[in-house]
């Protein structure tokens, strides 16, 4: 098969591909052995969305932050707003975080505890008042909840319990604001999670009603799991809100997206880019929800967008005309190949030259490497508490 040379005008959707930024990925993060401190390392929001700028100036493309409640806690969000405007990023997906109380050992919208159930619920309803205030669209969930024995609880009841806790937030949600609801087949719980699979968050956001999406961690299945599949399937059924990438070896080692399996990621846009998803319109937010515990974390992640951005425009050299062709007549090697030769083109030049053409550096991570940013953020940040895990 001949493989014309890929042009510029090909990758011109990525003109307006966007990818979110977690405010946790700047803090200091470890394994539950240790978490390891780095200098320079923000000491609250605003110089984590600080950070998190210098990845957008960069690459061009990464042009808002999520926040992390309670992490990101601050006096005055429309302040925090105007910081992130001034530094050229706004403020993304709002994060709740119900796990780290000791309230909620047994759970939070599934407690068998009511008044830990309101208490969950609360915590919600001033997320999506911070989303108010910042101009944020989305409310992720993801929940601990889950059992680590037979018995422990009614997995019944609990379902129920997170029916009418969810529904209570949802009811609370401004005109395009939305619920995105992760899912996690395992941990901290061993015996049952309460939202373990793509299928339970579908069944309950469906529930919900249209402002209620389905959000897919590449790093929230089990081992051989097809993922390409399961984004095929909400994209049909016009379910997936947002990705969370990072990726994985073994369990949720929230790598670097693309570290492990390149290929995987590939198959994963292979599917986005075949249904128009990329487009801004899609409504699908592109996340990364990462921790950068031995590699520097801003480089970390400009890394980790143009690991995206590559394997998108892998996925944007597919012939999608000779694709068809071969799988309507049955040609399997054929089929295989349109992917794979387009998997196979090197598209690091043709980036490059669409980054200038852009008028971003042709290599952002030299370019980062080449600024004063890093030495100056370890020289100025000096004295307060670091950001991490719980702040």
């Amino acid at each position: 098969m001949t493989v014309t040379a890929p042009s510029v005008e090909t990758l011109a959707s990525l003109r307006t591909f966007t990818i979110e930024l977690p405010s946790w990925a700047f803090g200091n993060s470890g394994t539950r052995f240790k978490v390891f401190a780095q200098p320079g390392v923000p000491r609250d929001p605003y110089e984590k969305i600080a950070d998190a700028a210098q990845v957008h100036r960069y690459t061009g493309v990464a042009p808002r932050v999520s926040l992390h409640i309670p992490w990101d806690l601050v006096d005055d969000y429309a302040d925090l707003r105007r910081h992130a405007a001034d530094l050229g990023v706004a403020i993304g997906a709002i994060n709740s975080n119900v796990f780290q109380d000791d309230d909620y050992m047994l759970g939070s919208l599934c407690h068998p505890q009511a008044a830990v159930r309101r208490k969950a619920v609360e915590a919600h309803l001033r997320c999506i008042e911070i989303m108010r205030e910042t101009g944020s669209r989305d409310l992720k969930i993801w929940l601990a909840d889950g059992l680590n024995y037979p018995g422990q609880d009614d997995l019944r009841a609990r379902q129920d319990r997170l029916t009418e806790g969810l529904a209570e937030i949802y009811a609370a949600l401004d005109p395009g604001q939305r619920i995105l609801l992760e899912y996690k087949f395992f941990e901290p719980a061993t015996y049952a999670m309460d939202v373990p699979d793509w299928g339970t968050a579908l069944l309950h956001v469906t529930a919900l009603g249209e402002q209620a999406m389905v959000v897919l961690d590449t790093g929230h299945h089990a081992p051989g799991t097809n993922i390409e599949f399961i984004v095929a399937q909400l994209l049909r059924v016009g379910r997936l809100g947002a990705f969370d990438f990072n990726s994985r070896f073994y369990a949720d080692d929230d790598l670097m997206v693309g570290a492990a399996d390149p290929f995987q990621l590939f198959r994963i846009m292979n599917e986005i880019v075949a249904a128009g998803a990329h487009a801004p319109d899609s409504g699908v937010n592109f996340m990364l929800d990462q921790n950068h515990n031995v590699e520097p974390k801003i480089p970390g992640q400009i890394r980790s967008v143009m690991n995206i951005q590559e394997a998108t425009a892998k996925a944007l050299l597919v012939d999608r005309e000779v694709l068809r062709a071969a799988q309507l007549a049955g040609d399997v090697l054929a089929a295989n190949a349109a992917l794979m030769d387009a998997y196979n083109t090197d598209v690091r030049p043709l980036l490059a030259q669409f980054r200038e053409e852009q008028g971003l550096p042709a290599d952002p991570m030299a370019a980062y490497a080449a600024s004063d940013y890093a030495e100056r953020i370890v020289a100025e940040r000096v004295g307060g508490a670091q950001a991490g895990w719980g702040a």
